[in-house]
């Protein structure tokens, strides 16, 4: 069993209260916010504080039992704590996704969540400056664990970012470019063959669909049901790259999230290459237990529109909103490096901002643009954060990947994927990997030092 994973030690599982809107007292609104505490490894009382943001989909006790800051905490004798972000999961009222209330969910009422829950245990427990406080975060966690340091230096000592897009970015074309550059990667199990392949594969789709012969398509790809005109084309496309572009993303975290096990089903001797995007949908269904695959717009709609509350796993509809109000991100294809297809386009993604939300196109321009003004993109002037990415990873294209400052540290991992290093370590890991980790917690122990040292400790 690899160190700091499923310690015996049950974790605490409760919730705190926070207003909806810190930033209006006369809203006197409400909701229950999850979190998690294990004090298995804390020194009580002096040892630091390790905390575990959450991100855009439910918290498990996991959070405080297993990964990277376990691992530190175990080493640091440090209190684990875990907060999981508001609407998502547990963290939501029962009318919380209703176009009224889902305006309460921004990245800045995260912060300010975290720092109400950074007074709330620092009461529960009686802390003081002799604690110090770090942060981890992967992914938009990351971002917020970024952020938590730059806006609230007073709370919290440094931070961990782990696939941070701190970046928000509209058209976010360098997605697709990092994913057909991992394709072709020959560390990773990707070859030029491969990616030519996938270029190939898509172009004979979109021949199809340009014939009017979907019904070819439909066959051949296992629809659910008939597509009805270029909104289903695009969402028909859009899954088969999704397939593509989780497996570089997730690369070797699963039998399907594997650009080499990909790579050898595109590039079978005597396949074409139409015949191997069947073959790599074929492997997604069976992976996934499915015996068809939903291209319907219109029911990708009306579950992006829907108000029910569903408390385990991605928030989609949150995750859609934020994006519309605050980031973008939008993984368009309309650029020459996309091996996919040109169908999925910028507009198709800002046309749900409307349609769901009535965000129009140009508020989701000026939301993008205040973000980045108001977080300072990848130039944030903090201090003490290291902000890592992996190579493979398409998001590290909006992340910090040189040291911005003598304490603002960027670590690039050759060959890994999305937040890989934030999981438990394990003999199996690449050297790379094994190297980073090294760098981040003797990083993790400096700062511990010269914490103590500023208290006089």
């Amino acid at each position: 069993m690899p160190k700091g994973a499923f310690p015996n030690t049950p974790s605490v599982e409760s919730f705190i209260v926070q207003p909806l809107d810190h930033f209006n007292r006369r809203n006197n609104g409400t909701y229950n916010q999850r979190y998690w505490i294990n004090e298995q490894y804390w020194n009580y009382p002096d040892g630091p504080v390790f905390l575990y943001i959450g991100g855009e989909g439910s918290l498990s006790e996991f959070s405080v039992l297993s990964g990277e800051h376990v691992e530190l905490a175990q080493t640091h004798r440090a209190l684990l704590v875990s907060l999981e972000h508001r609407f998502y999961g547990s963290s939501i009222n029962i009318d919380g996704l209703t176009l009224e209330n889902i305006k309460f969910l921004s990245s800045q009422q995260a912060l300010a969540d975290l720092a109400s829950f950074h007074m709330f245990i620092s009461q529960k427990y009686n802390l003081t400056r002799q604690n110090t406080w770090i942060c981890f975060g992967g992914s938009y966690p990351g971002s917020l664990s970024a952020w938590f340091r730059l806006k609230f230096p007073h709370l919290v000592y440094a931070a961990v970012a782990s696939s941070a897009p701190v970046r928000a970015e509209l058209d976010f074309t360098g997605y697709n470019k990092v994913v057909a550059w991992s394709l072709a990667d020959p560390v990773i199990g990707g070859s030029e063959k491969c990616l030519d392949a996938v270029k190939e594969g898509f172009h004979a789709v979109d021949s199809l669909i340009q014939k009017g012969n979907v019904t070819q398509l439909e066959k051949d790809f296992y629809s659910c049901g008939s597509l009805q005109g270029s909104d289903d084309y695009t969402e028909f496309v859009g899954n088969l790259a999704d397939i593509f572009m989780g497996a570089v993303q997730y690369n070797g975290m699963s039998p399907i999230s594997n650009v080499q096990n990909i790579c050898q089903l595109m590039t079978t001797k005597d396949n074409s290459a139409y015949e191997g995007l069947r073959s790599v949908n074929k492997m997604y269904m069976n992976s996934m237990g499915l015996s068809c695959i939903s291209n319907s717009h219109a029911k990708s709609v009306a579950d992006l529109s829907s108000t029910k509350l569903s408390l385990i796993g991605v928030g989609e509809r949150q995750w859609y909103y934020q994006t519309c109000t605050e980031f973008g991100y939008y993984q368009t294809c309309e650029d020459p490096s996309c091996p996919f297809s040109p169908l999925i386009t910028l507009k198709s993604q800002l046309d749900l901002c409307f349609q769901i939300f009535q965000v129009p196109t140009e508020s989701v321009l000026q939301s993008v643009q205040f973000t980045n003004e108001f977080y300072g993109a990848d130039f944030p002037k903090s201090s003490r954060i290291i902000f890592v990415n992996g190579d493979v990873d398409p998001w590290h294209a909006l992340s910090v990947l040189k040291n911005q400052s003598r304490s603002e540290i960027a670590i690039f991992i050759n060959g890994t994927s999305h937040c890989a290093n934030m999981n438990p370590s394990s003999t199996s890991d690449p050297l790379s990997l094994q190297e980073a980790r090294k760098e981040i917690a003797t990083q993790v122990a400096t700062w511990l030092k010269s914490a103590q040292s500023e208290m006089g400790g």
